[in-house]
C-alpha cells in the first residue's frame, strides 16, 4: 500500500514541481522578450485538463507525467528548431521565437536550467535560515586503526585546512572530496599545534549503500568527526551558503560523470526514474524537510543535466547558438535536423539504460511478485 499511498504521490509531486520550475523559467523569460507562448504543458501526450489565459497560452496537464514542455510561437518541429515553413506577417515575427535576437533566444533557453538552480538556492537558504545549516568543524575526533588516515600520519585534534588544493571549512567538505576519490593519492594539509602539516593520504576503496539500497564505490579516509551543530544563517549569508552548496554539488556531479566516462566509476551507479521514485518515497516517509531537501538537490541535477551540450537538451540549443555566434549565421536546417536526431537517440538510449539499470539494482521484480501473491 505504501507504493500507492506514498511512493507514487511523492514521485509525482517531486517531478511536477521540478518540471514546472524548469519550464516556467523558459516561459517567464520568453514573455519578457515578447515571445508568444502557445502551450505550457506538465507531462506529455493527450491533455487531461487545461485552460487558456488572456495571453493565448494553453496551460495544461497531460497524460504522461514524465517531463513537460513550453511551445513558443514560430518554433519548428523540434524545440528551438527552425523558422515556421509559412510566411509570417510583421506582427507575427514580432512575437516569434526564431525572429528574436541571438541573445534573447539564448537567454530563453538558459532560463530553464537557471530556474532550477534558483529554486534550489531559495529552498536551501530557507532551510538554513529557519532550521540552520549542518556544520561540523573539520577537526579530527578519532582516527581508525590501519586506516588511510593512520597510515598518512593524521592524528586526533588535527584540523583539515586543504585537500588537493581545495580549502576545507567543514568535515562534510572532507567527506565530499574523499568519497569521490577511492584509491587516489590526496595532498592533505592539516593544522596541528598552530602549524600547517602536509602529508599524502590515499583513501581506501569501499562500497556503501544509499537510502534506496543502491551500492556505490566510495573512498574512506578513516577519521571521525569531533561533533556537529546547526548554524542558523542570516538572509544574505543563507543565500551565499546555499549557492556554495549548489556549486559543490555541481562540481561533485561533474567529477562523478568524468569518472564514469574514464572508467573509474561503475555505470551501475547511474539512476533513472525508478530510482528517483524510490528515493522520493523513502525521503517522504521521513518527513517534509528531507523531501524538500531532496527536491532541491535534484533540481540542481536537473538544471546541470539540461546544460550538457547534447541536442534535444537546453545545452544542445546553446551549443547551436554558440556556433551561430561564431559563424555569423544559424546552422542550416539539415544540420539541425541531424543534430536533433542524434540527440534524440542519445537521450532515449540513456533513459532506456538507466531504467534497466534501476530495475536490475532495485527490488522491483520482487515487489511485483509480492503484488501477484
Amino acid at each position: 500500500m505504501d507504493f500507492f499511498l506514498i511512493y507514487i504521490p511523492a514521485f509525482l509531486v517531486l517531478l511536477t514541481v521540478l518540471v514546472f520550475v524548469h519550464e516556467f523559467g523558459h516561459y517567464w523569460v520568453a514573455r519578457r522578450c515578447g515571445v508568444r507562448v502557445e502551450v505550457f504543458s506538465i507531462g506529455f501526450g493527450p491533455e487531461i485538463f487545461g485552460w487558456t489565459d488572456k495571453a493565448e497560452t494553453r496551460w495544461k496537464i497531460s497524460a504522461i507525467p514524465l517531463g513537460g514542455y513550453v511551445k513558443m510561437f514560430g518554433e519548428g518541429e523540434y524545440s528551438g528548431g527552425g523558422d515556421s515553413e509559412h510566411a509570417m506577417s510583421a506582427a507575427d515575427e514580432a512575437v516569434s521565437f526564431p525572429h528574436k535576437t541571438l541573445a534573447q533566444r539564448s537567454a530563453i533557453v538558459f532560463a530553464g536550467p537557471a530556474a532550477n538552480y534558483i529554486f534550489a538556492i531559495i529552498v536551501l537558504a530557507t532551510l538554513f535560515m529557519s532550521l540552520g545549516q549542518p556544520h561540523t568543524p573539520a577537526t579530527v575526533g578519532k582516527v581508525i586503526e590501519n586506516s588511510a588516515a593512520a597510515e598518512a600520519g593524521i592524528q586526533p585534534g588535527d584540523e583539515f585546512i586543504r585537500i588537493n588544493g581545495s580549502d576545507v571549512e567543514r568535515f562534510r567538505d572532507v567527506q565530499r572530496i574523499v568519497q569521490l576519490r577511492p584509491g587516489e593519492p590526496l595532498d592533505v594539509v592539516v593544522l596541528r599545534d598552530g602549524k600547517e602539516v602536509q602529508m599524502t593520504a590515499t583513501p581506501k576503496a569501499s562500497e556503501a549503500k544509499d537510502a534506496s539500497g543502491n551500492v556505490h564505490k566510495i573512498g574512506l579516509l578513516g577519521v571521525q568527526r569531533s561533533g556537529m551543530e546547526l548554524k542558523k544563517r542570516g538572509p544574505l549569508e543563507a543565500v551565499w551558503e546555499a549557492a556554495k552548496e549548489s556549486a559543490d554539488l555541481t562540481v561533485d556531479t561533474l567529477t562523478a560523470v568524468g569518472q564514469i566516462i574514464s572508467g573509474k566509476r561503475d555505470l551501475k551507479e547511474l539512476g533513472g526514474p525508478v530510482r528517483i521514485g524510490q528515493l522520493s518515497g523513502d525521503t517522504a516517509r521521513h518527513g517534509f524537510i528531507p523531501f524538500i531537501s531532496l527536491m532541491a538537490l535534484l533540481s540542481i541535477n536537473l538544471g546541470l543535466i539540461n546544460l550538457f551540450p547534447i541536442p534535444m537538451l537546453d545545452g544542445g540549443h546553446l551549443l547551436f547558438y554558440a556556433i551561430e555566434a561564431i559563424r555569423g549565421r544559424p546552422l542550416g536546417e539539415k544540420a539541425k535536423d541531424i543534430g536533433f536526431r542524434i540527440g534524440l537517440v542519445l537521450v532515449l538510449g540513456l533513459m532506456l539504460f538507466v531504467t534497466i539499470n534501476d530495475l536490475v539494482n532495485l527490488p522491483v521484480f520482487e515487489f511485483v511478485k509480492n503484488l501477484m501473491t
